[in-house]
Order: C-alpha cells, then sequence, then structure tokens
C-alpha cells in the first residue's frame, strides 16, 4: 500500500508515525512553570544527537491552535530542565501526569513523586527515577505547520549533569536489564524490555571474508 501524507490529514500520519517508529524512549520532563511550580510531562519523540557535548532533544507537539504546551513554553522561557528515564517501577506515575492539570499545579507532586534539588539546574529532579540527565537549553526549533499555527516544538538540551543510581553503573556503562526501561508502541501501550541479543559489527575485511565463505 502507498500512502501519499500530503493527501491525508495530521491525525492520520501521527498514526502512521507512532505506528512504525517503535518502540519510542520516553523523556520524562520536569521544567519550571511562571509561579514557580514543576511541571512534569512525559514525551515519547525523544533521543540522543550529540556526545561532545553530550545533546538529548525531545518534540514537544503543539496543543490545537499552534499553542505551546507547558513544558516547551517554560523550558523557553527559562532555559533550564531535566529528563528523566521511564523505567517498568514508576511507569504507572509517570502515566498519570500526562493529565491535563492546571499550568499552576505540579504534577510531579500531585500524582507522589519526590522533588530534588538539582546539581547545576534550577530546575528539580525526581528522586524515584533512576537516570537523570539535567539540562541547560541548547537549541529550540518551531517545525511544520504554518507560521501563525506551527506544529512542534524541538527542544534540544545540553547535558550538564547526570545523576545514575549506583547500582546501574557497571564498568562505566548502564546495565539495561537493572534498569529495565520502559518504551512507548502505539496508542496506550507501552513496552517493557524484551529478549536481548549481541550482533558486532564486522570490519570490511570479516565482511569479504564471511561472503568468500558462503
Amino acid at each position: 500500500m502507498r500512502i501519499d501524507p500530503r493527501k491525508q490529514s495530521k491525525t492520520d500520519n501521527y498514526k502512521l508515525l507512532i505506528g512504525s517508529v517503535l518502540p519510542r524512549p520516553i523523556a520524562f520532563v520536569t521544567s519550571k512553570g511562571p509561579n514557580g511550580a514543576v511541571n512534569a510531562a512525559p514525551f515519547s519523540f525523544f533521543n540522543v544527537l550529540a556526545t561532545e557535548p553530550p545533546l538529548v532533544a525531545f518534540s514537544c507537539l503543539r496543543k490545537p491552535g499552534g499553542i505551546m504546551k507547558d513544558t516547551a513554553r517554560n523550558i523557553v522561557e527559562h532555559g533550564e530542565f531535566v529528563i528523566h528515564i521511564v523505567d517498568e517501577r514508576i511507569v504507572p506515575l509517570v502515566n498519570e501526569t500526562a493529565v491535563e492539570f492546571p499550568a499552576e499545579v505540579s504534577e510531579a507532586e500531585q500524582v507522589g513523586f519526590t522533588l530534588v534539588e538539582s546539581a547545576v539546574v534550577g530546575v528539580p529532579r525526581l528522586a524515584e527515577c533512576k537516570v537523570q540527565m539535567e539540562c541547560q537549553l541548547h537549541q529550540h526549533l518551531v517545525l511544520g505547520g504554518s507560521l501563525k499555527e506551527p506544529n512542534s516544538d524541538v527542544l534540544i538540551g545540553e547535558v550538564v549533569q547526570f545523576h545514575v543510581a549506583d547500582e546501574l553503573i557497571d564498568q562505566g556503562r548502564i546495565d539495561t536489564m537493572k534498569l529495565q526501561p520502559v518504551g512507548r508502541m502505539a496508542g496506550a501501550t507501552y513496552s517493557k524490555r524484551g529478549e536481548l541479543f549481541d550482533i558486532p559489527r564486522m570490519s570490511y575485511e570479516e565482511w569479504l571474508e564471511k561472503k568468500r565463505n558462503q
């Protein structure tokens, strides 16, 4: 089946994208609102962009009418935020923060997360999360839609401090099985880690040898 995205609705394209790009890691983001309340919200359009400096980014789709969501507005105004990695223990609480709380209400505190002071940025972290990344805004991009009604805000953050639970670190690496990360699928479906397998990357010489032996 061939589908031309220009000939169908934004909603239909959204369904194809979230049903194809799977599983998607979840950025659980805290930011500080205009009245000082700590906003917390999950975003599954999230990934790593660079390693020097360490850059991560997530896309925050706008509300109808091209209105920025609280998280994007807070980050653009204050220039700081914290990204937390979602794991199996906390995903029920993370899901609750997606409720449309009023802008002046701290979702994190309402659902039961514990706020702790960050080391570098002014936005608090969530103690229950095993991996936390304090970020300073590196770049803000407005994408899609039209000048009057953009589709999304892309927030690129430079990680200025990592916080990783001690039990996760194994020879400088994070133990995936101990982290138990959760990803986002289509609709209301989440994914846990499944069977893991390794496929070493071959050198060109190894690839040629393999072909000769086939």
